[in-house]
């Protein structure tokens, strides 16, 4: 398959540029695979297509302030990292611009707590650094760093919080896992009550989120690989429910990406674990475990899309992208939602 064959057209004013005020308020587009049907709903309106007995699985992994600025230590050149991924407590992979400037042994000075080294330098401005900090080094990104958010999204936050789900908990994200993003504490608290199980997986999510693919047959794309984690309590209630006969709703496609990995690795079982994965799903895929998914608009081309085509079908999935840009929905990180039934 060609990259190409996820493209479409997006108006610019349709990319949502603030997160919503009510998160609920947002707008929900169900789409019934089985029919074909499609509805335009509020996503408040969850709670109708949701039944006892399901289990809705998040990602509570918490972005930290990934974006830091700081100096090369002889020359004074300006110099910004996006940290990536976390190999311990003292060494990253970071996007580094401009990365050309720094060769390995550069040190990069960011505060009087917070220096870098760098180790190793790859492709796509990718490089290895080691940093040295005194105390904490996530209360130290607090104070120096800012939140990481998309290219596409050109106004400042109002609110860090604005980028977190409600339930994020463990740092290490450079990007937020969006489609929780329209959940409150109140409409998680109803849905249980319904009689839904709610359970978290961990998936640190990494710059692949912002890098396009680059080649045009979309097998030959390589994906960055991401940290994820199933707890005991996670893989028991998820394995419940499959067993009850409930369905498994991925909110999101980290979610997606975490149990299906899992999955992957594990001849369709669900099982604690924490390892890295690079699994890239598009059309051909076979899903083991997600039953529905919860999910915004994605880019053109991007491998979240071609995901999401491959939940359902590639003509499919860009037809009702059609709709929802004929419908004036809102794209991307701070837009509206999907639900794939």
């Amino acid at each position: 398959m060609k990259t190409d064959d996820f493209d479409y057209f997006l108006p610019q004013e349709l990319i949502a540029q603030s997160a919503p005020e009510d998160r609920p308020s947002c707008r929900l587009l169900v789409v019934h695979r089985d029919t074909g049907e499609i509805e335009d709903r509020h996503f408040y309106d969850i709670t109708d297509y949701l039944r006892e007995g399901d289990c809705l699985v998040m990602n509570d992994s918490r972005v930290i302030p990934a974006r830091i600025y700081g100096i090369k230590d002889q020359t004074g050149a300006r110099i910004e990292f996006l940290l990536h991924k976390r190999f311990d407590e003292h060494n990253w992979e970071v996007m580094a611009r401009p990365g050309k400037r720094l060769k390995i042994g550069t040190k990069v000075v960011f505060s009087d707590k917070l220096t870098a080294r760098v180790k190793n330098k790859k492709e796509d401005g990718l490089i290895d650094v080691e940093f040295s900090y005194e105390g904490s080094f996530f209360e130290i990104l607090h104070e120096i760093g800012t939140m990481p958010l998309p290219p596409y999204i050109h106004e400042k936050l109002k609110n860090q919080d604005d980028y977190q789900t409600v339930y994020a908990r463990t740092e290490g994200s450079s990007a937020a896992p969006t489609a929780g993003l329209h959940f409150t504490n109140e409409l998680l608290d109803k849905i249980r009550s319904m009689g839904v199980k709610t359970a978290f997986v961990t998936l640190h999510v990494g710059l692949g989120t912002f890098l396009p693919v680059s080649s045009d047959n979309i097998e030959e794309h390589q994906m960055h690989s991401e940290y994820y984690e199933i707890s005991p309590g996670t893989a028991s209630v998820i394995n419940e429910t499959r067993k009850n006969g409930g369905r498994i709703i991925c909110v999101g496609t980290t979610s997606v990406r975490t149990l299906e990995s899992c999955a992957m690795y594990n001849e369709g079982r669900i099982v604690p674990e924490s390892r890295d994965t690079s699994i890239f799903i598009y059309p051909g895929f076979e899903y083991k475990v997600t039953d529905c998914l919860i999910t915004n608009f994605h880019l053109p081309k991007s491998t979240l899309i071609m995901l999401v085509a491959a939940f359902y079908d590639r003509e499919k999935i860009l037809k009702v992208y059609e709709h929802a840009v004929k419908e004036r929905y809102r794209f991307f990180s701070f837009g509206d939602a999907m639900l794939l039934l």
